[in-house]
């Protein structure tokens, strides 16, 4: 019999990070949480800031944790979201705070970087899709704003990475995340560096890219005596969340899409080789790096950021509603009432989530929603009939259909929002697992230490190990003249 690995995962997304224990008997895996803790960012005066003091120092206290109730950990490691990334002076120092992809300071930096690199030669050469946050644009808007942090700046290190070179005193950028920034070619899986060079991005920051399932080395001895933990390798999982989220996928064959479902929504398929073509540059999908040589050919949907946003906006007015009433509440509203695009820029960072669907709702003539409910329904509905946008496209990229659609991630547990994708693209949507990101991560981390051999064999382990509910389409006849009503929205 196998002897049970126990391998710690940190799982960091925009609202919380928790640490998990991964324990592996050789065909199952099972999960424990030995650590929760709060995420989200820290606004000062105008910009918008993430707190990776604070964040380190909670992994401090889950390394501990894991020590004190674990103790003979196999390895760990880190996945957070994507595109934001910290720079380091020429000892190491951190240079402040990184900035939160949210922030605005990178408002038109896109047309800056089409006036010296035209669009379309833009997307051929890194395949990624055009958003306003990504670290390219991050790093031209700190160019522009002339900040004195870019003069400085000997590494950028993606927040990942700087965990990792915390934990480790050894500084790389792993290729799942450092592939959001549209700043590598996806094809040679490299730096763009002669594009780079011409937008006037410093070539000195650039640094080695390792794979997924990299051992990094040891947790530094200082850190160890520390926390109680013995000398354990740090490993470099797919550090890009959805990345990992996508590993623990339960899927067999190739006619699947995911959503990987949470404050973003990713969905797309897993290819092989990355389309540049004008027509993934026509659609604005992406070419992100995965596990084992993939390619996530996805789109960026705004996700369940609509429902979080208008949840903390009542409870900043005094009204506290639960997720499960929030749920039952838009189940009761009137099905179609309003819809909006959920990738409208007014969604991105609103100072009133509620007011802006109702502004979107008035601007295109649309019943306004004056219930949580209504709000909810028509957020969850909009999200619904983007899947299936994204489908049909994705379909006609890959030349042929899509048969199921696997729903990961904390956005599994919403059972409307599952029906209602089910229903809406007229395919059964198997959810789950929910901790599809932290189990990614932990299988990863197996590859690495040559538990496991590759991606195939980390995804019956998770057929092997936890639960998923199928939705079966139920009316999927009655979403075509709403849909039809959704394509308006978006011209």
């Amino acid at each position: 019999m196998t002897a049970t690995k126990k391998i710690l995962a940190f799982d960091l997304g925009a609202e919380s990070g928790r640490g998990l224990v991964g324990k592996f008997d050789g065909s199952k895996l099972h999960l424990e949480v030995v650590h929760r803790f709060s995420n989200g960012g820290v606004q000062t005066l105008a910009t918008l800031h993430w707190d990776v003091l604070r964040l380190y120092q909670e992994m401090v206290v889950g390394l501990r944790k894991a020590a004190a109730e674990h103790g003979d950990l196999s390895s760990l490691g880190v996945d957070t979201w994507g595109v934001d990334f910290a720079l380091l002076g020429r000892d190491g120092t951190l240079l402040g705070n990184p900035r939160h992809y949210r922030d605005p300071h990178t408002e038109s930096t896109m047309d800056d970087a089409f006036a010296v690199v035209p669009k379309p030669e833009l997307f051929r050469q890194t395949g990624i899709q055009f958003m306003r946050f990504n670290s390219l644009y991050q790093l031209l808007a700190l160019k522009r704003g002339g900040s004195p942090l870019l003069d400085m700046a000997e590494t950028m290190l993606f927040i990942p990475d700087l965990f990792h070179y915390w934990f480790t005193g050894i500084k790389v950028n792993e290729y799942t995340d450092a592939s959001t920034s549209q700043m590598l070619d996806p094809g040679k899986r490299t730096w763009a560096r002669p594009m780079l060079a011409k937008l006037g991005i410093p070539e000195k920051v650039l640094g080695t890219l390792v794979q997924p399932g990299t051992v990094l080395g040891p947790i530094r001895s200082q850190l160890a005596a520390q926390t109680g933990l013995p000398s354990i390798p740090v490993i470099a999982p797919a550090t890009h969340d959805t990345a990992a989220a996508v590993a623990a996928v339960p899927s067999q064959g190739t006619r699947w899409a995911y959503i990987s479902s949470g404050t973003w929504s990713l969905m797309g398929v897993e290819t092989r080789e990355p389309r540049t073509d004008e027509k993934t540059l026509a659609y604005n999908f992406t070419n992100e790096g995965g596990v084992d040589g993939t390619i996530r050919l996805l789109k960026n949907v705004m996700g369940l950021w609509l429902v979080q946003e208008c949840r903390r906006t009542w409870e900043n007015q005094g009204v506290s509603y639960t997720y499960e009433h929030l749920m039952k509440l838009a189940e009761e509203a009137v099905p179609f009432a309003s819809l909006v695009d959920p990738d409208h820029t007014s969604f991105i960072l609103p100072a009133d989530m509620p007011r802006a669907f109702v502004e979107f709702c008035r601007q295109t003539d649309q019943p306004e929603p004056a219930t949580p409910g209504a709000t909810v329904r028509c957020a969850l509905e909009s999200l619904a009939l983007r899947y299936r946008w994204v489908l049909e496209r994705l379909e006609d990229m890959v030349g042929h259909r899509l048969d199921t659609v696997h729903i990961v991630g904390g956005g599994s547990q919403n059972t409307l929002l599952c029906q209602l994708t089910a229903d809406a693209c007229n395919r059964p949507v198997v959810a789950g697992p929910v901790e599809a990101t932290a189990i990614g991560n932990v299988l990863v981390q197996a590859i690495g230490l040559k538990l496991i051999g590759n991606l195939s064999d980390a995804r019956e382990i998770v057929r092997h190990s936890f639960e998923v509910r199928t939705f079966e389409p139920q009316h999927p006849e009655r979403w075509a003249q709403p849909y039809e009503r959704f394509l308006k929205l978006l011209k």
